[in-house]
């Protein structure tokens, strides 16, 4: 069930939201050659207690026999998703996706930013910013009447005019009281399908990319989602909520 939020609801995401791009910001300082991502995943937890916000994918799905075990999902060169932080240490040239879940009085801001380490590739560095602007494609076209299919096939079309593939396996999603909610938000498919966007829906658009093929494959720890065919991929996310005239960005800093 998709459900419309209140202006008091969305300024409870937009706090943790804001949290979320915090930690971005700080992430984005100490990115370089010899970093691991343990360190990264650190400043994350960091920033999200000393905010007052829980680490949302700490822990995740709870329950669980294998909950993911860090408070980031950082992915490099072909991790597509929910790369596990450990003591590897990033190269130059690496691209590396630091996807940021926290939930802070009930309510969940969701972003992921990619990066170049040092001195990339033609190919890597097009890759990220190809990512980037097929979100922005996709968000020209969140606002009220239109479907949500209308965000996936803008996003599916910017980046396969670009020369990469768009991951078909994992999608966007509704987002407020729970990390994920209704209605999925696919990154590829045709236009004017789908439930129709209407003010004070929250989503998060992210549109996951690949250099070669759209298959993807899962490691042996449950949780890395890695691409087929050895290829880089690269992942941008933002929540955002459809207002009276279009859409807002929530998980960035004024």
């Amino acid at each position: 069930m998709i459900t419309i939020k209140s202006k008091k609801e969305i300024e409870k995401m937009r706090e943790a939201s804001r949290i979320v791009a915090l930690a971005h910001e700080e992430v984005s300082k100490a990115i370089r050659v010899g970093v691991t991502t343990k360190e990264l995943d650190d400043i994350v937890e960091k920033v999200f207690k000393d905010n007052g916000a829980n680490p949302s994918c700490k822990g995740y799905p709870k329950g669980s026999r294998n909950p993911f075990p860090a408070a980031s999902c950082i992915s490099v060169n072909d991790e597509v998703i929910h790369g596990i932080p450990s003591s590897r240490k990033l190269q130059d040239g690496d691209i590396v996706c630091v996807d940021l879940v926290c939930d802070k009085n009930g309510y969940f801001g969701d972003a992921t930013r990619c990066y170049v380490v040092g001195n990339g590739s033609k190919v890597a560095e097009k890759l990220v910013r190809v990512a980037e602007e097929s979100f922005y494609a996709g968000l020209k076209k969140a606002k009220p009447g239109n479907r949500i299919s209308d965000i996936s096939s803008a996003i599916q079309e910017c980046v396969e005019r670009n020369g990469f593939s768009v991951v078909r396996e994992f999608q966007g999603h509704g987002i407020g009281t729970e990390m994920h909610e209704d209605p999925g938000v696919p990154n590829y498919g045709k236009p004017g399908r789908g439930p129709r966007l209407e003010a004070g829906m929250t989503i998060a658009v992210e549109p996951m990319i690949n250099e070669g093929t759209y298959h993807v494959d899962e490691l042996d720890d449950g949780w890395t989602i890695v691409t087929a065919d050895g290829g880089l991929s690269a992942h941008y996310e933002n929540t955002i909520v459809i207002t009276e005239t279009g859409a807002e960005i929530l998980t960035k800093l004024d």
